[in-house]
């Protein structure tokens, strides 16, 4: 296995805070997704990569043991093992470090390492076909973004898109969260040696293409309500995600009154049927541009109202 610098591929150095490391792979992410890069075949490739680095450098204890072991990071339990069993034995830098009857990668050959930094070769004789049976890995695990609008997370839908140069379809349930992950098992890299395939998460982001705000399961608007209507009451045409639905307006309502419209939200995530609220606030608007008739009658109720 060729040693790849996963810092360089997400453009960061090797101090960068984990947050630094978070925003390049979701921006690399973004840039390099085969659907976005059709008529590049390097793409698939490229965004392969950059889930690797993503893999190790965002998680702390794979970065610890990536920073040590390099692309021998992955057997770094393995690698410790050996070297304090060697070190209990005495045989540093000949012998075999599991001692004779030991090896639990059969075989029983001798492996020998001086340089506590060859990690190449230790694990070669660990891990390769000089030991007889070979050690089983799953493979490593892919990450994916995928946006959404809310309208489209509003419905169970199904979504095509390339991952590795494959294409996966998923079926999206409706009231999925953003920022919410989900795992498809065994659709990650291929597993080493006959072991299981890595798996593939998935996070899903989603973008506000609408007039409402989402909180959890419940839906806010904001409504302009006209004056007179305010005053007097009638019936008001309100907008949801699921299309328009009269509402009574009570007479004399206020500025700033909120009402909900119960189930008129959005959905529960994988509860069919179940619904948050919509809570509507009114926003009472004042006419403009009075004719003169119509600031005689509004100087007329001014009087009455101060005689009452």
């Amino acid at each position: 296995m060729d040693y790849i610098d996963y810092y360089k591929i997400l453009g960061v150095n090797k101090n960068a805070s984990a947050d630094e490391i978070k925003k390049a792979y979701r921006k690399l992410a973004r840039k390099h997704h085969p659907d976005l890069n059709p008529n590049n075949p390097e793409a698939g490739k490229l965004f392969q990569q950059i889930n690797e680095a993503n893999e190790v450098l965002g998680d702390p204890e794979n970065r610890k043991k990536y920073d040590q072991y390099g692309k021998d990071w992955k057997h770094a339990e393995q690698f410790e093992q050996a070297r304090k069993q060697q070190k209990a034995s005495g045989t540093r830098g000949q012998g075999n470090p599991f001692g004779n009857s030991d090896n639990p990668f059969g075989g029983g050959e001798y492996y020998t390492y001086g340089d506590e930094n060859d990690y190449s070769d230790f694990f070669s004789s660990m891990f390769g076909n000089r030991g007889g049976r070979q050690a089983k890995f799953k493979g490593g695990d892919f990450r994916a973004v995928v946006q959404l609008s809310l309208t489209e997370a509003y419905k169970t839908h199904q979504q095509t898109f390339m991952v590795n140069g494959k294409n996966i379809r998923i079926t999206v349930p409706a009231g999925i969260e953003n920022g919410q992950e989900i795992k498809l098992t065994g659709h990650g890299a291929p597993g080493a040696n006959g072991g299981p395939n890595g798996d593939l998460y998935i996070t899903f982001e989603i973008k506000n293409n609408t007039a409402f705000t989402r909180k959890g399961n419940d839906l806010y608007a904001t409504v302009p309500l006209d004056l007179y209507k305010a005053l007097l009451g009638g019936e008001e045409f309100i907008d949801t995600l699921d299309g328009k639905v009269k509402m009574k307006v009570a007479p004399e309502t206020q500025n700033g009154t909120k009402v909900r419209l119960k189930g008129k939200g959005f959905p529960v995530y994988k509860k069919e049927g179940q619904f948050g609220d919509l809570y509507v606030t009114y926003q009472i608007q004042l006419p403009t541009n009075l004719t003169a008739k119509e600031k005689e009658l509004i100087e007329q109720l001014a009087r009455e109202r101060k005689m009452n």
